[in-house]
């Protein structure tokens, strides 16, 4: 089975995360468990323990690490990407979620649906810079990639 069936977030030396962290957290981590595609490719002619795969992920010395371990606790990958490609998307993307959160308290609907389709692409741009990273790494679909690109603000907005 090509998937993740646990993940961790090593937040430890990152500040308490905001009440909205923390909520987009936790429904990235649900959605992600409930449904997801991650397949690790042949490398070298090496085999590819099977998953479902238990998933960290870090940020360390300023690099994002993804810790791929089998279910019985064998290593199964581990990969770790500049934190560069994504620090402006990242950004953009804690801004415009700023002004949604605002906005859902403050604004008409209309106005509330325009700054989330903004939102929606910027996190869409998110999930498509993380695919490209991953290329050669893992293989997922897009909706694997924007859940873990979730996961990756909740980690960078410490880092």
């Amino acid at each position: 089975m090509s998937r993740i069936s646990q993940i961790e977030l090593d937040d430890s030396n990152l500040p308490p995360p905001t009440p909205e962290i923390e909520q987009e957290r936790r429904v990235a981590i649900f959605d992600l468990i409930e449904e997801n595609s991650f397949q690790l490719p042949p490398r070298d002619d090496r085999d590819v323990p099977h998953g479902p795969y238990h998933l960290g992920l870090a940020i360390r010395d300023k690099r994002l690490v993804f810790d791929v371990e089998t279910e019985s606790g064998g290593k199964a990958a581990e990969f770790h990407l500049s934190l560069s490609p994504f620090r402006q998307v990242v950004k953009d993307y804690y801004q415009i979620c700023e002004s949604y959160f605002t906005a859902v308290k403050t604004l008409p609907p209309s106005q509330i649906e325009t700054i989330d389709m903004a939102r929606r692409g910027i996190h869409n741009e998110g999930s498509r810079v993380l695919q490209e990273r991953l290329e050669g790494k893992v293989e997922i679909d897009t909706d694997t990639a924007r859940r873990l690109f979730t996961l990756i603000c909740v980690l960078h907005f410490g880092g």
